[in-house]
């Protein structure tokens, strides 16, 4: 395999194509690959010619430039739309993909080709796309300057374009998906920030096909960094099962406020599908009033008893299947259930094993009422410099915890 130089799209529709007597057939209308075959292969070319569109595979071509498609092989068949295909022209110019490199929703303005060469026969690669104002010059000078004069046009325009390998194909269909062979495995690697903010760029049914096909852990983190609105609108598009899923592998409270936004019927469903740890979790959260400490907390904490050593928390950590993400402090309660002091992990480590937790307890704690306002919990965090806040009910037990992470989150929100 030779590599010849390269053909862009704009280029290609409209090539001419000739027989293997160099008599015209027709010109190129679109070109399409078949991933589930070769995910970069232009596997054919279609030919209008006459009053029917022509079927050209890329074996049947000697050779391709931009003076046109020179065939080695006259056994062409009509066209028949088909479902495996991913047309150039139709499918991807002009539409959002995801540059999962950049981490963006762009728009493809043109797509750049490799020419190979193989045994006896040239073939086209999907390159990149582009997406800067070099291919825009090529869009609105198409047909009207000469492909040479095109080329020499655009070279002092610094290029801008996007590796095939780093393209994230948008489908809603999703059966089409999977005859396309269609995957997004970049997008559950992102971090769930940059994943939320290329999801909420996207229009409603491209959202959807986003969510619908990367794993439900993903979607969750990516949905925890969504605003409400977009939350809601993503939970609402799904199918139950799948967004019962979601909400699974969230934490309560960001589960709790998701809920909270769709209709009461709706979130009713989702909670039917999930499991019963999650059910109890969320239901109890969801029992709050907006805008309260107790609404805002997480149920998710580590806490131990009042008699326990350094070696009871440190072995409780070990075998915990699943510690909270933001774990920073463990807390102490009595036989009741009240919280009577807590410890932050840093104390843990010039600790001896068997030194009493109660012993490394912080001299001032600072806790807040299920019914605070969030305002008043914010403005605590603000004061003190918190990390976590712990969460009491009116006989002193610790129900909950705030974190940071849950303080900047509304903030932002405001």
């Amino acid at each position: 395999m030779v590599q010849q130089g390269v053909l862009f799209c704009t280029e290609l529709l409209g090539l001419r194509v000739f027989d293997t007597r160099r008599r015209l057939i027709g010109r190129v209308k679109d070109a399409a690959l078949v991933p589930i075959i070769n995910p970069a292969r232009v596997d054919r070319f279609l030919v209008g010619g006459g009053w029917a569109w022509l079927t050209v595979r890329y074996d049947q071509v000697r050779s391709i430039s931009v003076d046109g498609i020179f065939l080695r092989d006259e056994q062409l068949t009509p066209y028949h739309s088909d479902e495996y295909m991913l047309r150039i022209a139709r499918d991807l110019l002009d539409q959002q993909i995801i540059d999962s490199l950049g981490r963006k929703v762009v728009r493809v303005n043109d797509v750049t080709f490799e020419i190979h060469s193989a045994e006896g026969f040239e073939y086209l690669d999907v390159l990149e796309v582009d997406i800067g104002v070099r291919s825009i010059v090529r869009r609105l000078f198409q047909g009207i300057f000469p492909s040479g004069m095109m080329r020499a046009m655009q070279r002092p325009i610094a290029p801008n374009s996007i590796g095939w390998d780093y393209c994230n194909i948008v489908e809603p269909d999703p059966q089409r998906r999977l005859r396309l062979n269609i995957s997004h495995d970049a997008l559950e690697r992102m971090h769930p920030a940059d994943l939320a903010d290329i999801v909420s760029d996207l229009g409603h049914g491209d959202r959807e096909a986003i969510i619908e096909t990367i794993d439900a852990e993903s979607a969750a983190d990516a949905l925890s960094e969504m605003d409400p609105d977009v939350q809601a609108s993503i939970l609402e598009s799904l199918e139950t099962g799948k967004a019962a899923d979601i909400i699974d592998e969230m934490d309560p409270d960001e589960a709790a406020h998701a809920l909270a936004e769709l209709e009461e019927e709706t979130s009713s469903d989702i909670l039917d599908e999930v499991t019963e740890e999650t059910r109890t979790e969320v239901g109890e959260l969801i029992e709050y009033e907006e805008h309260t400490a107790g609404f805002l907390m997480n149920t998710d904490f580590v806490s131990v008893g009042e008699s326990a050593t350094v070696q009871d928390a440190v072995e409780l950590l070990r075998k915990s299947r699943e510690l909270p993400e933001t774990l920073n402090t463990i807390f102490i309660c009595d036989d009741a259930g009240r919280l009577i002091g807590a410890v932050p992990l840093s104390r843990l480590l010039h600790a001896e094993q068997f030194e009493f937790m109660r012993d490394l307890r912080v001299d001032t704690m600072i806790t807040t009422d299920v019914h605070e306002r969030e305002r008043k919990v914010t403005a605590l965090f603000d004061k003190y410099s918190l990390l976590s806040l712990p969460v009491i009910d009116e006989k002193e037990q610790l129900r909950g915890v705030i974190t940071a992470d849950d303080v900047i989150s509304v903030l932002r929100q405001r």
